[in-house]
């Protein structure tokens, strides 16, 4: 049997639906307020959306225009900024590694790989370090751990000025699955 030579396009303004359900298992519930008027919230679908074209494609997000998704960009940056405080998306990332190791064929766990990624960080924060490649201006470092097959498994946030040596025990601590017994 032939396989199929186009690849499925991805749609930037629609998260896709299995990764959705995954994260809305995750999403903290809505409380029933007293209606005493004003704006409805806007609905999270619509603001993951939003979240998922900024993540997938690098804009700002003052570029992300309200007609798109039914929701202002100031609304879309302070759910991220609220639901990233909350640990959101490390909750995501465990359960997805986690259905990856039960379902997608398990996690290769023979040989890992690391590497990290350099991105200013001009407004600073608590994970930033003048970085050593950009005349010290403030930045940060993404560190990535994957398996054999490029599934991510762990992923960490440091200063950039902060040696991949050191990261690296991190990013080991944090895996979300546990290495299985060595059996021989």
């Amino acid at each position: 049997m032939r396989e199929a030579t186009t690849t499925r396009k991805v749609n930037y303004f629609r998260l896709p639906r299995p990764l959705w359900r995954k994260l809305k298992k995750c999403l903290p519930k809505k409380r029933k307020k007293a209606s005493r008027g004003g704006r409805p919230s806007a609905s999270d679908r619509a603001v993951i959306n939003g979240i998922w074209y900024v993540l997938w494609t690098g804009c700002q997000w003052k570029a992300v225009h309200r007609d798109w998704f039914g929701v202002s960009s100031s609304v879309i940056h302070e759910r991220f900024q609220r639901w990233r405080r909350m640990g959101i998306f490390e909750k995501l990332m465990k359960r997805m590694v986690e259905y990856y190791g039960r379902v997608r064929g398990g996690i290769g766990w023979r040989w890992q790989a690391m590497d990290s990624k350099n991105s200013p960080a001009p407004v600073g924060g608590a994970k930033t370090g003048k970085n050593p490649t950009d005349r010290g201006k403030r930045g940060a470092k993404i560190n990535l751990l994957v398996d054999q097959s490029g599934a991510p498994l762990s992923e960490v946030h440091t200063g950039a000025n902060r040696h991949d040596k050191i990261s690296a025990i991190d990013l080991m601590v944090s895996v979300a699955l546990k290495r299985p017994a060595h059996k021989e």
